[in-house]
């Protein structure tokens, strides 16, 4: 290798580095035409498997792409219904709860006119027993003062009258007691 370097170096004239004599214009030239061969034989050969091979990626990466497209707007068209039904939804809640609060507020006024008139029937019986106690009260009233009285009347007689006197005053206040009436 070393003296491939050397002469090489020695083929090179002085003060220049890279010597352009024939043989090296010459071999330029070879590789320069293997390479275009080499271009066109790959090119024929290659070209249309590579050509093709790259469409069919174009097209299942196009393919692709639309079907993600078309789920993309499946799924925006989703969104847009259940967005709707939400909204229906939340409609249909507002409903349900004004119903509920309106029956709620009848069914309160109902349990208000119900629970009046309860304490309506309790305060007539109430005002009625008291009425009727009243009337009983003032009747025992009325047999009391009038045993009552007998009995201070009789006292007070059988100490001061006689017994005729006794007889003619019992008959006449029976008497008086019959014609009147009891005042309540």
């Amino acid at each position: 290798m070393f003296s491939i370097v050397l002469s090489a170096q020695q083929a090179v004239p002085e003060g220049r580095v890279f010597g352009l004599d024939m043989q090296t214009l010459i071999s330029i030239g070879i590789q320069l035409f293997n390479g275009i061969i080499l271009a066109l034989a790959l090119g024929l050969l290659l070209y249309k498997p590579v050509k093709e091979f790259m469409r069919k990626r174009s097209e299942g990466i196009q393919g692709k792409i639309d079907n993600a497209d078309t789920r993309m707007a499946e799924a925006q068209n989703l969104i847009q219904k259940y967005d709707a039904k939400i909204k229906d939804i939340d409609k249909e809640r507002i409903e349900i709860l004004e119903v509920a609060r309106l029956e709620a507020d009848d069914e309160r006024k109902q349990i208000l006119e119900e629970a009046k008139l309860e304490a309506d029937k309790i305060k007539n019986r109430s005002l009625d027993s008291l009425s009727e106690e009243k009337k009983r009260l003032k009747e025992e009233t009325r047999l009391y003062i009038i045993e009552l009285s007998s009995l201070m009347a009789e006292k007070y007689i059988a100490q001061n009258i006689d017994d005729e006197t006794q007889e003619r005053l019992f008959d006449e206040a029976l008497a008086q007691l019959e014609e009147a009436q009891w005042q309540n």
